[in-house]
């Protein structure tokens, strides 16, 4: 038996499987219309991994497809994103910086930044994964005075998100007060993700 041949490779971050499969059902698209793949979530706090990842995979399975939909913003990697993909003309990004950008979408975001520069976002994965990524993965666990040196010029945590419980609110709550800023929550959803897939 044949198999079935799917036209579109969503290359992700691992941070965004569970809201791209969330879309996937929500607008009803078969099981055939794309393929995922995703990085490794980690990624987040080495964005120097990124670039060379997604090259190696646009190199192998990239070239199976007639479109690839990179599910990243630049993403910390300072313009090598953009740069790889110059030579990939099938692949295009989200648009922006990073998640938050296009979760919020841009203009949105640009007016958050724009009253208060010193905002540190999370999302629904950055919430539940807090501990891990933020605390463990910038080694506050271990060394806590960086806590303070990492987060001195910051003045809130804004929650951005996509399908928020009383349990992720009040977990970012908690965030926002390990970090001594000032919470604020903002149901976002999908942002530009939906309009990309």
């Amino acid at each position: 038996m044949e198999q079935t041949r799917h036209n579109t490779l969503v290359l992700a971050c691992g941070a965004l499987a569970k809201e791209v499969l969330a879309l996937k059902t929500s607008m009803n698209l078969s099981d055939d219309v794309f393929d995922l793949q995703c990085l490794p979530a980690s990624y987040h706090n080495h964005p120097d991994k990124i670039v060379p990842a997604l090259k190696e995979t646009l190199d192998g399975k990239g070239a199976e497809y007639d479109h690839v939909l990179i599910g990243y913003g630049d993403c910390g990697t300072g313009g090598g994103l953009d740069r790889l993909l110059k030579h990939y003309p099938k692949a295009e990004r989200l648009p922006g910086a990073h998640c938050y950008a296009f979760y919020a979408g841009l203009s949105e975001f640009d007016a958050m930044m724009e009253e208060e520069l010193g905002s540190f976002f999370l999302t629904d994965y950055l919430v539940r994964h807090f501990k891990t990524l933020i605390v463990k993965g910038f080694g506050m666990d271990r060394y806590p005075n960086l806590k303070e040196m990492y987060f001195e010029h910051y003045k809130r945590l804004v929650y951005m998100s996509q399908e928020p419980t009383e349990q992720l609110i009040e977990e970012a709550r908690e965030a926002a007060g390990f970090l001594g800023l000032a919470f604020e929550h903002h149901h976002v959803g999908y942002g530009d993700l939906a309009s990309y897939i």
